[in-house]
């Protein structure tokens, strides 16, 4: 590697940063240049793929010749033959003269293929044709022609990816990956994302005859520790914004946390992600193991809470369960303030101030005297100051039904309203078995 080469190419284009990764790639480039082997630069969107091919172009024997990048994302779908291929007069609607494509126009050039993978599949198949034999076909025309061009290609996708899922052609694929070119992302180059932040400081400043904006040292921390998911693109419009709109001219990591930028070193629960970066191939590379079984403990310790949540819930019912949670129809202790009956089975139940009937014998509430006519004998413990629970009051029923029904358990279930089944449990629960 050629450092005084690298150091001279990065002047001319404006490149900052010293990280190695940024390096190599720039190395490779060099070194392709000469030769007319296809290139394919990887890189997640807004990282600066579009200085390689350029780097390439200007390093090569068709520097004197011409160089177009085109973006064939933007390329609508059904003009794009015609963009890169050119058409012939009246092949279709609005094909009002011809029209020599890029492949025509570059002969003996550079083009770059931005967003490469987003060609269609019967495009692709006519690019193939390109790059092996140097041969194509206008639209609405069957005359050959020939053309001399250079493909650096670019793309942001996972290409494996978009094989397997029958995207793109794994014959076009390899034969532009002739010679792959990585450019690494913003948040992995350390400090080279200072450097970046005040170069696009003091050219706004420049620019616009403003003070330029500088970082406090816990605003460049914090600086370095965010992931930057629209990589250099976003650093750029960040550092115009603070520098146009805001007041202050030291930044401080509020003033970057109010624009968006977060402290990634911590995950939502505030826990320090360590060890998320290894070294693959001598470049350090970012690894989710850590934070993958951070996550593992964290579900399973919410698993164990909300167990444990559950089963105080179930006691609680338990404990507080009433009888119509079992289909008994019986007055609730906590509606000692209501007055209006309730109906258990065929008994009629009737809260204070209203006398109490039981197996249709009355007897009075705690507000009516006792007198001769209104107490009679009867076959069950009497009333004193305090009325029946509800557990008393059920087996009492459950007894004089079996007595009125001789023992017949379906018939006392029947006349209890309630199934056999939760007859029989009770009747275990109550000690009521003979």
């Amino acid at each position: 590697m050629n450092e005084k080469v690298i150091q001279q190419v990065k002047q001319r284009y404006g490149i900052v940063g010293n990280y190695e990764g940024l390096n190599r790639s720039i190395d490779i480039a060099i070194q392709v240049a000469p030769t007319e082997l296809s290139v394919l630069i990887y890189g997640e969107s807004g990282v600066g793929k579009e200085v390689l091919p350029r780097v390439i172009h200007d390093n090569s024997a068709r520097k004197h010749n011409k160089y177009f990048a085109i973006n064939c994302g933007s390329l609508p779908e059904g003009t794009i033959d015609s963009e890169l291929f050119g058409h012939k007069k009246g092949s279709f609607t609005g094909a009002l003269d011809d029209r020599e494509g890029y492949f025509s126009v570059a002969n003996n050039g550079t083009l770059f293929l931005d967003e490469v993978g987003e060609l269609p599949l019967a495009t692709q198949a006519r690019l193939l044709r390109v790059l092996e034999t140097g041969e194509y076909i206008r639209v609405g025309e069957s005359e050959v022609r020939k053309t001399n061009v250079r493909i650096v290609a670019a793309t942001n996708v996972n290409m494996q990816k978009a094989i397997r899922e029958g995207k793109f052609r794994e014959d076009l694929y390899y034969r532009l990956n002739t010679i792959p070119i990585n450019m690494p992302p913003l948040r992995e180059r350390g400090r080279d994302i200072e450097l970046l932040f005040r170069k696009f400081a003091y050219d706004i400043s420049e620019k616009y005859r403003i003070e330029p904006v500088r970082l406090t040292e816990d605003a460049r921390v914090l600086l370095l520790q965010y992931k930057w998911p629209g990589n250099i693109r976003q650093l750029r419009n960040l550092v115009e914004q603070i520098s146009i709109i805001s007041k202050e001219r030291e930044i401080t990591p509020e003033i970057l946390m109010s624009y968006g930028v977060t402290d990634d070193s911590l995950g939502e629960t505030g826990l320090v992600l360590h060890g998320q970066n290894r070294e693959v191939h001598g470049q350090n590379v970012h690894s989710y193991e850590k934070e993958r079984d951070m996550l593992f403990q964290l579900l399973s310790s919410i698993g164990k809470e909300v167990k444990d949540l559950k089963e105080l819930v179930h006691n609680n019912m338990e404990h507080r369960q009433s009888p119509s949670q079992e289909n008994y129809r019986i007055l609730d202790e906590d509606m000692t303030e209501m007055n209006a009956p309730m109906q258990y089975g065929h008994q009629t139940v009737i809260r204070q101030p209203q006398p109490y009937i039981v197996n249709e014998q009355r007897y009075p509430s705690q507000n009516e005297p006792y007198s001769s006519h209104n107490i009679q004998e009867v076959d069950i413990e009497p009333i004193e100051d305090a009325p029946m629970s509800n557990r008393e009051l059920m087996r009492k029923n459950i007894i004089e039904s079996l007595r009125r029904n001789n023992g017949n358990r379906k018939k006392t279930a029947t006349e209890l309203d309630i199934s056999e089944r939760t007859l029989y449990r009770k009747i275990k629960e109550y000690g009521l078995e003979i």
